[in-house]
C-alpha cells in the first residue's frame, strides 16, 4: 500500500493566526520583491499530487508506470479506475485501449514538463492554492525512482513559479523500514541545495508556516503493521530540526489518531510525537461515506480541534471526492466504492470542515486515477475506454470534466470567506 491506507471502520461499507487574514501575501508584489508568497498554511485548500505515472517512450524509461498491471497496460491489465480528459495536453501516448467507436485512446505522462504545467495552470485557473508534492521514500531509494520524482519536482518548481501557486514536499513513508529514516533526512538535506528551495529569488512560492519552511511526512502511527515505529518518526523529527535545521512539520495521521484506535496504533508516544509538529492532516479517505458522514466525522471534527487548540497544532481536515479501485485490486465490487453523488460527498465534508470552524484544506488527490479520488479533469462515464472484462468509471455523464476542480474552486472562496455558501452543494452556472 503506498499513500491511500484504506480502512472502513465506521461505514456501512467495507493554533490559530490571529492575523491569519493578511498570510497570503500578494503574489507579483512578492515575486518581484523577493519575498514569500505563501507565509501560512492558514487560509488555503491544497492538493495532494502524485506525479507518478509514465508511458511508453516518454523519457523515464520506466514504462507505463502506475498504469499496468503485472507488467501490462493493456485491456483487462490495469491498475487505474478513472481515465483523464487529454484534450488540452501538450504531449500525450497512445495505449492499447480503444473507445466504444474504435479509436484509440490516449494518456499523459507525469514525467513531462508541459504536463506539469498544464496541471498548475489549472489549479490556478479554478483558484486550488497550491500541491503538496508527493514524494515516495521507496521510490526515491532506487536511481530511476529518484530520476523521475526529481524530474517532476524540478518541472512542478517552475510551475508553481509561473502560475503563482503554493508548493510543499510532503514525503509517504509508506513500506517504509526504520533504516529508511535516514534516507528521508538526507533526501530533504539534498532537495534544499539542488533545487534551491528556500532561495526567494528562485523558489518564492515554496510554503512557510509559523515561520519556517513547511515539510509534510505521512504515513505516521497507522495500526497495519509498518516496519517503522512511532519511536523511530520521534527520532527522524528530532534530527530534522537539530543543529541550525528548522522546520515546520506537517504529520498525516491516522483518522482516529486523537483516541488511538480503529486505524491507529494504540501508542500514546504519537500525541508526543504529534506535540512536535506544527500541523495534523488525518487520513479520512475509506473512513466514512456519504451516508455514514455526519455520524463519523461531525463528532471526531470537534473534538480534534478542540485537542489541537489546546496543544497549539494547526489542524487541516482532508476532503475527497470519492473512492474506488477495481481494477487496483482486481474486484468489481469495489468500482465507485465511494460514489460521487455529483459533488454531494465532496461538498458535504466541505461544509462539515467549515461549519465546524477550519480554516484551511488538503484536497485528495489531485491526479490520483488508481483510487477514483483525482479531482483533475477526467473523461465522463459514456466517453471512458473499453476495458476487456473490466471496466473505467468516469464522473457524471452530465458533468463537465472540470466538475471537480470548479467545486475545489468554491470550496476555496468559501474557505476565504465569501458569503453566499452553505451546507448545500452550489450550483454551477453556464458562464463558470
Amino acid at each position: 500500500m503506498v499513500f491511500f491506507s484504506f480502512l472502513f471502520t465506521s461505514c456501512s461499507l467495507p493554533k490559530k493566526n490571529d492575523d491569519s487574514n493578511t498570510d497570503y501575501i500578494d503574489y507579483e508584489d512578492a515575486h518581484s520583491e523577493a519575498k514569500h508568497a505563501y507565509t501560512s498554511y492558514n487560509g488555503l485548500v491544497m492538493t495532494g499530487y502524485q506525479g507518478w505515472f509514465t508511458a511508453d517512450g516518454d523519457g523515464a524509461e520506466r514504462g507505463w508506470h502506475h498504469y499496468q498491471k503485472n507488467g501490462q497496460f493493456k485491456p483487462d491489465y490495469t491498475s487505474v479506475d478513472l481515465w483523464p480528459d487529454t484534450s488540452e495536453y501538450e504531449k500525450v501516448y497512445k495505449t492499447a485501449f480503444n473507445h466504444k467507436n474504435g479509436s484509440p485512446a490516449y494518456t499523459f505522462s507525469s514525467f513531462d514538463k508541459e504536463t506539469v504545467n498544464l496541471h498548475f495552470k489549472w489549479m490556478k485557473d479554478y483558484g486550488i492554492d497550491g500541491a503538496f508534492m508527493q514524494r515516495f521514500v521507496t521510490e526515491i531509494k532506487n536511481p530511476e525512482g529518484k530520476l523521475h520524482f526529481n524530474k517532476v519536482l524540478e518541472n512542478a518548481l517552475h510551475a508553481a513559479n509561473e502560475h503563482g501557486r503554493a508548493i510543499s514536499i510532503m514525503y509517504d513513508l509508506s513500506g517504509c523500514t526504520s533504516e529508511d529514516m535516514e534516507i528521508l533526512i538526507n533526501d530533504w538535506k539534498e532537495l534544499q541545495k539542488t533545487f534551491s528551495l528556500f532561495d526567494n529569488n528562485i523558489n518564492p512560492t515554496y510554503l512557510r508556516h509559523n515561520q519556517k519552511p513547511l515539510l509534510a511526512i505521512w504515513g505516521v502511527g497507522f495500526d497495519d503493521n509498518r516496519k517503522y515505529s512511532i519511536s523511530d518518526v520521534n527520532e527522524m523529527i528530532t534530527k530534522l530540526n537539530g543543529g541550525e535545521s528548522r522546520n515546520s512539520i506537517m504529520l498525516g495521521v491516522p483518522y482516529y489518531w486523537r483516541t488511538l484506535d480503529n486505524d491507529t496504533e494504540k501508542d500514546s508516544l504519537l500525541h508526543s510525537v504529534i506535540k512536535l509538529s506544527d500541523i495534523i492532516m488525518p487520513w479520512a479517505v475509506g473512513r466514512y461515506n456519504s451516508d455514514s458522514y455526519r455520524s463519523v466525522a461531525t463528532k471526531t471534527l470537534i473534538e480534534d480541534i478542540k485537542w489541537c487548540k489546546e496543544n497549539n497544532i494547526d489542524y487541516v481536515p482532508l476532503i475527497f471526492p470519492g473512492f474506488g479501485w477495481g481494477n487496483l485490486k482486481n474486484d468489481p465490487s469495489s468500482y465507485n466504492l465511494i460514489p460521487r453523488e455529483e459533488g454531494e460527498f465532496f461538498w458535504k465534508q466541505v461544509s462539515g470542515a467549515k461549519l465546524s470552524g477550519v480554516e484551511s484544506l488538503y484536497l485528495a488527490m489531485f491526479d490520483e486515477i488508481d483510487e477514483g479520488t483525482a479531482l483533475f479533469k477526467c473523461l465522463r462515464n459514456s466517453e471512458v475506454p473499453l476495458n476487456g472484462s473490466g471496466k473505467f468509471i468516469g464522473i457524471e455523464d452530465h458533468l463537465e470534466s472540470d466538475y471537480y476542480l470548479w467545486l475545489s474552486g468554491e470550496a476555496r472562496e468559501w474557505m476565504k470567506g465569501k458569503n453566499g455558501y452553505s451546507s448545500k452543494k452550489p450550483v454551477r452556472n453556464k458562464s463558470n
